[in-house]
């Protein structure tokens, strides 16, 4: 069996110590094997699409061109890319050796950590649950996938077909609520990614002190797009079409990348915002273009925002909510109390508040007020105003006239930093993500010099200083006698 239904009566030692077991046999390690996981996975993206779409549709209501785009079709990019590289990728790298040692030769040789878990969210259930497993497989570890229970039509759909696909014996999957995640944390892997809130990756990192585990985290943050004036009408269509698709076609909005607020300058405000109303009305004219809020609890959270007294007189546009069907209009605010619940938390659905500026060289002391987001966005031509955003703000990444599809950029890492998160994946980002780096040197006994032994006198300080210096005529010189 490669799933587990729910918690075993006597804890989860039984699986973490048959993986172990399957990792020490070298099974996982053999490049061939990592192989044939990737295209086991593949053959799963592209024979069971029908049922993904189903998936998803029942546990967030995405169309299915949404989650082809962002999920599906993501996958399918990614691993084709990981089937290209992985030979390059797991090849020892040369390293440079000092001259001093020569003969010698110097090696990073890429190795599987072991056994590492895999945590996945609700929002791209299938994305972050697979993404992640893809590197861990490429990388020659075995894996544990914890798939969100909050997605419960997508996490059944994984415990019943990777199984099928994929090496049951080494990739396993875990299906239960928070409990059984702190069970699972109670043992010790190799590593464990964790992608969620930062409240549940302050659990996780906890638990994972007590083995000392390392843990790549991947949480959330207000993402801020910078909207610079643009001077055609084109220019600012585009870019409010990248905004819409960065905010509201993403799960609605319930995404980490998707853009939290917009900050534009005072006089470009009106304009920018009567072009978004047109542009989202287009972009959501049926129900089904957007996904649904997950559930009622996050409908009551984001509904709440609306609430606010000070928040509703801000509302330029949408604000209508329908908690039969858990739906929420896209809204748009203009400048709500900065102090607010919706500028002081993550927002993760669809209302955008646009806060405005006197100058938009403003906006990048408003983003170093808070903590450093996973992604900015900006939008401009100004390519002085690219360099002071590069230099002057730190983030996970920085998208110029786009929003999220970095995400798909297989040579750029994703991840966040400080309260973002920690650790990248992505492309070769995953496998080196969940590989260990080991360094191997190799000297032959041809050459020994006697100057690095005790006793110590002021002779073998002064060659010491030269190998340091890497002054290598001197050192020389001192061997031969020609110079003390």
């Amino acid at each position: 069996m490669g799933s587990m239904p729910e918690k075993p009566r006597h804890g989860f030692g039984s699986l973490v110590t048959g993986l172990q077991e399957v990792c020490e046999s070298g099974r996982t390690k053999d490049l061939a094997w990592r192989r044939s996981q990737l295209k086991g996975l593949l053959r799963l993206l592209i024979e069971k699409e029908e049922e993904m779409f189903d998936v998803l549709r029942d546990d967030l209501g995405k169309h299915r061109a949404e989650s082809y785009r962002d999920e599906i079709g993501a996958l399918v990019k990614s691993v084709n890319h990981t089937l290209r590289n992985l030979e390059r990728w797991a090849a020892p790298e040369k390293a440079q050796a000092p001259l001093v040692s020569f003969p010698a030769t110097a090696l990073v040789v890429p190795e599987p950590l072991g056994v590492v878990l895999v945590f996945s969210c609700w929002n791209l259930p299938l994305g972050l649950a697979l993404e992640p497993l893809s590197g861990a497989i490429a990388a020659g570890n075995a894996v544990v996938v914890k798939p969100s229970e909050l997605a419960p039509a997508t996490a059944a759909f994984l415990a019943t077909n990777l199984p099928k696909y994929l090496d049951p014996r080494a990739v396993k999957v875990v299906l239960g609520g928070p409990e059984v995640g702190e069970q699972l944390m109670e043992h010790r892997w190799d590593k464990v990614l964790f992608t969620g809130s930062a409240r549940i990756g302050r659990i996780i990192l906890t638990k994972a002190a007590k083995h000392l585990t390392p843990v790549a985290l991947e949480l959330g943050s207000k993402c801020p797009c910078i909207v610079d004036r643009l001077d055609s009408k084109r220019d600012t269509q585009i870019a409010v079409n990248r905004i819409a698709g960065g905010k509201w076609s993403v799960c609605a909005g319930q995404a980490c990348l998707a853009i939290d607020y917009v900050l534009v300058e005072e006089e470009f405000a009106p304009a920018l915002i009567e072009v978004l109303k047109s542009t989202v009305k287009r972009f959501t004219a049926t129900p089904e273009c957007m996904a649904r809020i997950l559930n009622e609890k996050h409908f009551k959270r984001l509904s709440n925002y609306l609430k606010d007294r000070k928040v509703a007189a801000s509302v330029v546009h949408g604000g209508s909510v329908n908690p039969k069907t858990l739906t929420i209009e896209p809204t748009i605010l203009l400048n709500p109390p900065l102090d607010s619940d919706v500028m002081t938390e993550e927002i993760f659905g669809p209302i955008l508040p646009i806060i405005t500026v006197k100058k938009i060289e403003d906006s990048m002391k408003f983003v170093r007020s808070k903590p450093k987001p996973l992604a900015i966005y900006a939008f401009t031509r100004n390519e002085k105003l690219k360099s002071r955003i590069i230099n002057k703000t730190s983030s996970g990444s920085v998208t110029f006239n786009d929003a999220v599809v970095q995400y798909v950029v297989e040579g750029l890492p994703f991840g966040g930093v400080e309260q973002s998160g920690s650790g990248q994946y992505h492309g070769k980002y995953s496998f080196e993500l969940f590989s260990n780096k080991k360094a191997v040197f190799k000297r032959s006994f041809l050459i020994e010099f006697m100057f690095r032994y005790p006793p110590w006198d002021n002779g073998k300080i002064g060659m010491l200083r030269h190998v340091f210096n890497t002054n290598y005529v001197l050192l020389l010189l001192g061997l031969i006698g020609l110079r003390r």
